[in-house]
């Protein structure tokens, strides 16, 4: 565990401390554009690089793998370099990754950029959130931690997309990657005027590097298997398979070196101790997945089902962000003025957003915009009140010598439930498709009288627009066996809408088993400690 050297923190006026706040938000900004550009930009960065389905992958398992390994990278990181000064670093290889990779279509290296690109928003996502625990009371950990949610998760969930949108149908997809740069040289100089307040120093302990080799395997071989599994059917593909071993071998060995390094190991195994950072990572993995889950699932069906524009799936969200927002800052009067302890607000949360999933599951064909945008509002409503509460359960009781080390295991947790919930939800959608195919193709067969009436209105309308008889008679087939397929994937996303649903449905009372068994066994230590002394 590291410890704290003698060193006191500035004194910041009011001003400094708002631009420091101010440009850790901007920095977080940074990684929620870099981090989306995939989601919209996909189809337009294919044809402009000339990449096949395999090799464009990589752009998104490298920025992703790097991710998860820069969480874990990051205290030892704010524990070696002044964390202000990590942060404008970070922010600035953002800034300059993003700015080469606008100016490129050379598919080789736009991976070498995401992976700075990736390590760079893990870094700074940690060494943000580290600085606001670390120099500010806990009593203003309320307002300051919904503030840095406002850009490490409203934005990427809400904000980007639109403004992704928007660039792609009026200019590019090299605009989104230059619209990073003046974000993060503005950070970058808002954090350098912001001259407190800044926490003390922490002498850091050895650097595990064995530990550390492990874990980037794991994470490497966690990141290609859930992002490629579904599209290559799982373990029916060799490389899946071998990938997946591979992962648990190092991920087991990893636990192994951990135990034995006694506490001198990557992971700090003071975490654990404290009941609260268990329970918040526990809960992390779910509400990783319904978050990302939820953001995957709305603007694919948006685009897929109704046709929307890339611009017109971003801004589907986007009026969710202000409720978002609005939550953030209810959660955070809450507990900051009216003492509401922050466990309080994560079952509304949950209620909602099962709500809101539930009432996606109804959507059809013919739904738009104003028939989803009730359930979009609930849901970021939802998401609100759960994120700020976890957030201040999870990092609330730990110290100094730990939080950033804290910070970036719930983070890896949080990223971790989000790759295993789209995965999830893609396989099943995929699956879905095919069965819902089969299923009522076997009930269009071709001596079925509504069947005939069908083909034939629609023959006689193709023909009366001009189209020869035999012609007209395929193209109606041909529109029928389209009509199914549509009808299909609405189908298979009404199930995946019910299926987020039915993951509180099932996750809460496991999650109030485990509390109320964390809280059994804290009891229990604390019995054990007190015979012991006496």
């Amino acid at each position: 565990m590291s410890t704290v050297r003698p060193v006191a923190p500035n004194r910041a006026t009011p001003l400094a401390a708002t631009l420091l706040v101010a440009g850790i938000v901007l920095a977080t900004l940074t990684e929620a554009i870099a981090s989306t550009v995939l989601s919209l930009g996909r189809g337009d960065i294919i044809g402009d690089t000339y990449a096949t389905p395999d090799e464009f992958a990589w752009l998104d398992i490298g920025y992703t793998t790097l991710k998860l390994i820069g969480f874990i990278a990051a205290a030892s990181l704010v524990d070696r370099i002044e964390p202000r000064r990590l942060i404008i670093g970070a922010t600035l290889a953002m800034g300059l990754a993003c700015g080469l990779a606008a100016m490129t279509a050379r598919l080789e290296l736009l991976v070498a950029l995401r992976i700075i690109q990736g390590f760079s928003g893990g870094v700074l996502l940690v060494g943000g959130q580290a600085i606001l625990f670390l120099a500010y009371p806990r009593s203003r950990q309320p307002i300051l931690q919904a503030l840095f949610a406002m850009g490490s998760v409203v934005a990427p969930a809400t904000i980007a997309p639109a403004l992704q949108g928007w660039l792609l149908d009026s200019q590019s997809w090299t605009w989104i990657f230059f619209s990073v740069v003046p974000l993060a040289l503005v950070a970058a100089g808002l954090l350098l005027i912001a001259d407190g307040p800044m926490p003390a120093r922490m002498a850091p302990r050895p650097f595990d590097w064995i530990g550390f080799a492990l874990i980037s395997v794991t994470l490497f071989c966690a990141t290609y298997v859930l992002s490629q599994g579904s599209r290559w059917d799982w373990f029916e593909e060799p490389r899946i398979l071998w990938l997946t071993v591979i992962g648990l071998a190092a991920l087991l060995t990893f636990l192994g070196q951990q135990v034995l390094a006694r506490g001198r190991g990557l992971i700090d195994a003071t975490l654990f101790g404290s009941e609260d950072f268990c329970f918040a990572f526990i809960v992390s993995f779910v509400a990783g997945a319904a978050l990302f889950g939820s953001a995957f699932l709305i603007p694919a069906f948006a685009v897929s089902v109704l046709a929307f524009t890339p611009t017109d799936a971003g801004q589907l969200l986007l009026p969710s962000g202000a409720l978002f927002v609005g939550a953030l800052l209810i959660a955070a009067f809450l507990v900051q003025v009216r003492r509401v302890a922050p466990f309080a607000t994560v079952p509304f949360g949950i209620l909602m957003i099962m709500a809101a999933m539930w009432m996606l599951s109804g959507s059809t064909s013919d739904s738009g915009a104003d028939d989803m945008m009730a359930a979009i509002l609930l849901r970021g409503f939802g998401l609100g009140f759960l994120f700020l509460s976890i957030t201040l359960i999870a990092f609330g009781q730990l110290g100094r010598g730990n939080r950033a080390a804290g910070i970036g295991l719930f983070n890896t947790g949080r990223q971790l439930g989000g790759l295993i919930g789209v995965a999830a939800l893609q396989t099943l959608i995929d699956h879905g498709v095919v069965a819902n195919g089969a299923v009522l193709g076997a009930n269009l067969s071709a001596g079925q009288p509504a069947v005939i009436e069908r083909l034939a209105a629609t023959t006689a309308m193709l023909t009366a627009k001009g189209m020869d008889a035999a012609a007209a008679a395929r193209a109606a087939a041909g529109l029928i066996g389209r009509a199914v397929t549509g009808q299909s994937t609405v189908i298979a996303f009404d199930t995946a809408f019910n299926a987020v649903a039915l993951l509180f449905v099932i996750a809460a009372p496991l999650l109030v088993a485990i509390k109320i068994g964390l809280a059994r066994y804290a009891k229990a230590r604390v019995a054990r400690r007190l015979a012991k002394a006496s």
